[in-house]
This record gives structure tokens, sequence and C-alpha cells, in this order.
């Protein structure tokens, strides 16, 4: 009896099983997670049992208790990962591995229930159906859809077969995405011989020393090292960028592009297994290939996104061609060895250097004029102006997982609290993973409201990877961290600042997959709007605000290289396509050989042919765009027209700006998955999008109609 009382007194004291308001990020530890995950289990297993049993075909007996399920695993599987990616440890990694099988098992379960599915084909056939609001509606059809795609239609055999398949495809994901952290957190390149990383900016250079003395070295310090170059992408960069010393540069570049490759961390066979899984998964679902799984719940169709990349790709080809030949004549001018015979690692040090001449730009000059903390105001001045939303700190309202995370509070113009968001700047290599990115904590819900509020309030995250202050400097961003932090808060309102209060449809919920990044690719817009950069762009000792000469510069030099950043993004999204529609995995061409083919196409340099990025490119094999990176591009279409109707209300005139602004809001902000996409943004846009502003946007237009 005693020991299963002190069992109970565990679970009860265990953080992940309590009622919190916020999540408890400050006290979960690698030892709540396996007794934890598997007590929710146990318990939601209990209501799904009683939903099975007393489910009508009705939404308090239906959805309302379907939400509840589904949130609470949701919120707690969501808190666990979150210290994954930002607290990384081989305790965490090992219990989320452990449980993880169970957590899919039941998701499994959840979706392939037959009595939920039988009561929400009764609510689309019910005389009631014309009667439910159209969020109503497209939470009944994409539950059906999903509960389809979810194997609910399989007998015996063939859905064992499916769940097999499930779980093996989280398990490679997961062992994939470790892989390529280790892999990144690996590799370490230590200098010692200052003459060896020449050109690196001093904030390069701070850093390298910074990870140097975390690995051991005592004396490390920016002027005399030693220094240490990683793969992360803050140290990669820099080097690509910067560093005079080609050797240098080659080797890194070669260690990027084969990362995860080699030895006990090698993706190869396990990209191949992942594909070899979606292919059969397609087909016992009665589909062609997995593509045509992965745009059931998209926007575009297999053709749609293909014809969508093949116009993109010849407006950019030529002028990407041309981008080439300016760097090799300007390489040429500069006297450099190498100008008759330019490799990868020498692309990025000469269109620096070809920028600076041309536009007399030094992205390093830049940086003490983008302060984090002036961009954090800048950016919720921004917001209040166009959203009428006022945001300020909430720290110590809620618990955080590292003392650099910023809590804030949004309120909306009368004072409310309406959304609350963590932050997470600074990269750490030995604890969180590279990129950045935005993810939900809570939802917002009428359903799970709390303490006789009328909905319970949705909260973000955004975590990004910059420089860390060092010494009594703040956080000095590049222009692209800056554009990166608009991105993620792009994200970030659209899940915050959503009207809609059914819980499986607010915010993010529900949004087809390739109109998400609208939002987010609208706010980097903002970064070259004058007011807006002006604003933020002060010096962080003087104050003095950036030269207009130089503001000027920034918006001639956003076309820059246009056509070669396009055709990256193309060669992306092409080869994730290609992948997941014709390859045929164990076939006579491996997936290295695809990504050739594709980069005849993409690319003006061939690859490497040790090139194995594929064994890096989480975002299909790891992330939830598999057979969806197209989506980027398409977003961006849709996200330039968008910004586009600012542009004809007048960018200078504040009270259209503010008009405009309010509808973007009642609009693509507030209606989450509750409306189709496409109708959303006709109603905002007036009519349906043109890749046309995009085109514009890149100085791509005389190109395309060339």
């Amino acid at each position: 009896m005693a020991s299963s009382a002190s069992l109970d007194e565990a679970l009860g004291a265990n953080p992940l099983l309590q009622d919190f308001d916020f999540p408890p990020f400050d006290v979960v530890d690698a030892k709540h997670v396996r007794p934890g995950i598997r007590a929710l289990l146990k318990k939601l297993e209990g209501d799904l049992d009683e939903l099975e049993r007393t489910v009508e075909p009705t939404w308090p007996k239906l959805v309302v208790p379907l939400e509840k399920i589904v949130d609470r695993l949701t919120v707690v599987w969501g808190l666990v990962n979150h210290l994954k990616s930002v607290k990384d440890s081989s305790e965490l990694r090992s219990a989320i591995e452990e449980v993880q099988p169970e957590k899919v098992k039941f998701q499994l379960r959840l979706g392939q229930s037959k009595p939920i599915y039988n009561a929400f084909i009764a609510i689309l056939e019910s005389p009631d159906w014309q009667t439910l609001t159209e969020a109503r509606k497209r939470i009944v059809e994409s539950q059906i859809k999903e509960a389809v795609l979810s194997g609910v239609s399989l007998e015996d055999d063939k859905r064992d077969n499916f769940n097999k398949i499930e779980q093996e495809l989280k398990r490679l994901s997961h062992k994939f995405e470790e892989n390529v952290l280790d892999a990144t957190k690996k590799f370490e390149k230590l200098v010692t011989e200052k003459n060896e990383i020449e050109g690196l900016p001093a904030t390069a250079l701070g850093m390298a020393a910074q990870t140097a003395l975390s690995k051991g070295h005592e004396n490390a310090i920016a002027e005399n090292g030693p220094w240490i170059i990683t793969l992360d992408g803050p140290s990669f960069l820099s080097v690509m960028q910067h560093a005079q010393n080609r050797s240098l540069s080659e080797e890194i570049y070669r260690a990027y592009v084969t990362r995860a490759s080699s030895g006990d961390l090698d993706n190869t066979a396990i990209v191949d297994s992942i594909l070899k899984l979606r292919l059969e998964k397609a087909k016992l679902l009665n589909y062609n290939n997995y593509a045509e799984v992965s745009m059931a719940t998209k926007m575009a169709t297999v053709e749609k996104a293909e014809e969508l990349l093949e116009k993109l790709r010849s407006a950019s080809w030529n002028a990407a061609v041309q981008d080439m030949e300016d760097l090799k004549n300007f390489s040429k001018s500069k006297d450099a060895p190498e100008a008759d015979d330019l490799n990868h690692w020498d692309t990025s040090f000469w269109s620096e250097r070809l920028r600076e001449s041309k536009f007399d730009i030094n992205e390093e000059e830049l940086r003490p004029y983008f302060s984090l903390p002036k961009v954090m105001d800048g950016l919720f001045n921004l917001a209040n102006m166009l959203f009428g939303i006022n945001i300020g700190p909430a720290d110590g309202l809620a618990p955080v997982w590292n003392n650099d995370v910023r809590f804030y509070s949004i309120k909306d113009s009368s004072g409310s609290p309406i959304a609350y968001f963590y932050f997470d700047p600074y990269t750490r290599p030995s604890e969180k993973k590279g990129g950045a990115w935005m993810n939900e904590v809570l939802a917002r819900s009428h359903v799970l409201s709390r303490d006789g509020a009328s909905v319970r309030l949705p909260v973000a995250h955004m975590v990004c990877n910059q420089t860390p202050p060092v010494g009594n400097k703040p956080s000095l961003m590049t222009f692209r961290e800056l554009e990166t932090v608009f991105h993620e808060f792009g994200h970030a309102l659209q899940h915050m600042l959503t009207k809609q209060d059914e819980g499986l449809v607010a915010g993010l919920r529900g949004i087809e997959w390739d109109a998400v990044e609208l939002p987010s690719q609208f706010m980097e817009n903002w970064c070259y709007h004058r007011d807006t950069l002006m604003s933020i762009a002060k010096h962080y000792e003087t104050g003095e605000t950036l030269p207009e000469e130089t503001y000027k510069k920034l918006l001639a030099a956003r076309t820059f290289s246009a056509g070669s950043l396009s055709l990256r993004q193309i060669r992306f999204a092409s080869v994730d396509l290609k992948l997941h529609t014709d390859y045929i995995p164990g076939g006579s061409e491996s997936i290295f050989d695809v990504d050739r083919r594709v980069s005849e196409r993409t690319q003006v340099i061939p690859p490497l042919p040790e090139d194995r990025f594929l064994c890096g490119f989480r975002h299909i094999f790891a992330g939830g765009y598999a057979a969806g990176y197209y989506s980027y591009k398409w977003a961006e279409v849709l996200s330039a027209d968008a910004f586009s109707a600012f542009e004809d209300a007048g960018l200078d005139n504040s009270k259209a700006v503010k008009e405009t602004g309010h509808k973007f809001r009642e609009t693509i902000l507030a209606l989450g998955g509750g409306k189709a996409p496409l109708e959303v943004f006709v109603e905002f846009r007036g009519r349906e999008p043109s890749p046309e502003a995009l085109l514009r946007h890149n100085g791509l237009l005389a190109t395309a109609s060339a």
C-alpha cells in the first residue's frame, strides 16, 4: 500500500499533471516525463472511453469533450517537446523517446475512433447542418478528412500496418532531428592563429572566443583567441560571408553540406526509410504518392504547386545567371585568383563584397543600429499602429526556462489582456536547436475558459538564435536577424489576435499549411518601411538614427541577388516534391541523384559531388513540411499581394495604413482556421491572389515578362 501511496503522491506533485495557467517551464525535469506522460495518457484513455460510450452527434456531446482531450495532450506534449528544443539533455531525450510510441499509439486510437467519426458524419448529414456556423462546418469537415487520413476506414491488417508505419515514422524523424543536432554540436574548428580568421567581424570573433571559453579555453578573448568556429547558424554564416581564408571557408562549407551524412550520425538510410514508409502509407490510403496525401489538407494541388514553382523558376533563372556573372567580374576586378573558378564557398563572400561596394552597405557596420531592445520597441509600436494593440513586459507572471527569456502581454485598446507570449532570443549551441520558430503554448478557446472568463487567452512562444549580448553591449543584430524577428512575430500575431472562440480552429489551428506563412512573410515587408525602420535603427551608443543614405541603400539592396535567393528556395521546394511524387525508394536512383537532377535546373553552380544537404533537411524529414516546402513560395505570393494592399492605400498615409491594418487584423489575423484561406484572402484583398507583387518586390518582373 505504502508504495502505491507514495507513487500517487509523486504523481500528484508531478508538474506535468498540475492544473496550470501557464506551463511550469522552470520546474519540469527529465524525471517528470515518463511518469507524467504515462499518467496523462491513462487519464485521456479513460476520457476517450467515456466519450465513445456516450457520444451523440451534437456539439456538447461530441466536440466539447473531444476538444478537451486533444488540447490537454497538445499542451503537455508541447511543453515537454519545447524543453527538448531549448534545453536539450540526454536524459530528457531518452525520456521523450521512451514515451513517444505510447503517445503516438493514443493519437492513432483517437484518430481512428469509429464512434467519433460516425458522429461527425451524422452531423454532416443531419438536417441541422445548414444552421451551423462556418467555423463549426470547417471543424466537422476537417475532422472527417483527418480521420480518413489517420486510417479510420482501414480494417484489421491494413490498420495494424498503418499504425506500425506511423509509429516508425515518428521514431525516424525524431532520430533524424537528433542526428542533425548532434552532428552540428560535434563539429568544432579550433583556430589559434589570427591570420587564419582574417576578415571575420568583431561580433563573430567575440562569439567564437565566447564559445572557446565555454569549452575550457580559459584565456580566450575576441582579439587574440583562441576561437572556436561551429556549424551553428550565426557562426557558419559569418565565416561564409567574411572569412578571407578560402581554405577555412571551404572546410566549414564542406562540413556544413555533409552534416549528419556519415558515421553513427548518418541520416541517409533514415531518409530512405522515411520516404519508403510515406509511400506505403499513401498507398494504404489509396493515394498514388505521399505528395497527394500532403495536399489533401492544403490549398494547393501537386500540379498547382509545380506550376507556381516553374513560373517562379523561369522568372528567376536569367537573373541568377547574371548574379553569377557579376560575382565573377567583380572578383576578377579585385584580382582574386579564384575569379574564373568560383565555388560554393566563394559565392557568399564575394556576394557580400559586391553588395558592400555596390550599395556601400556592410552588414556588420549596421549591427550597432539594430540593438535588440530598440528592435522590439519598434516592432511593438508598429503592431500598435497597424492593429491597435499594446504590448508590454509581463515578466514574473509566468515561469520561464532560461533567464534570458522575456514574457509579454498583449492588451486591446481598452487595456484588457487578449494574449501573452514568451521570447527566447539568443543562441545557446550546447542545448538549443538552431533556426527560429514560433509555436503555440495555449490556444484561444471558449470551451477551456477558466475562473468565469469567457475564453482562455492564447499564449505563444517565439524562439530565435541571434548573437547574445557580449560584455556590456546589448545583442546587436544583422538586418537578416531583424527580418527573422518580424517573421516569427507575424506567426505569433495570427495565433494571438484570433477572434475565433472554437478552440479546434482558433489561431493557427485548422489553417491550411500553405497559407500559414502569409502573416509571417507579410511582417517582413515592414523592415523596409521607412518610418518603421527609422524608429528602430538608432545607434546603441550615440542614439543617432541610421543615415537616410544608408536606408536608401538598404532599399536598393533589397533585390540584390534576388534571382539566386529565389532559386535556392525553389531547389528545396522542388526536390521535396520530387522525392514525394516520383522517387522510388530502393530504386536505381538515390535521393542525392534526385537532388542533382533538380539542381541542374535550380543551381547555376552544380552542387558538390559529396553534397548531402538532404541529410540535414529538417523541414521535410523532422518538421511538418514534407511535400509542403513549396508553401513558403505559395504563401510569399499571398503575403506580397497582401502587403501591396497597403502600398495601394499609400504607405505615407497613416490613416489609410491604419484602416488597412484594421482590415488585415479582422480577416487574416482574426478568422483562424474557421474559414477557407482563399475566402479569407478575398475578403481582405477584394480579389484572388496574383504573383505580380512578389515578382515586383523581388525586381524579377522584367525577367518574367521577357
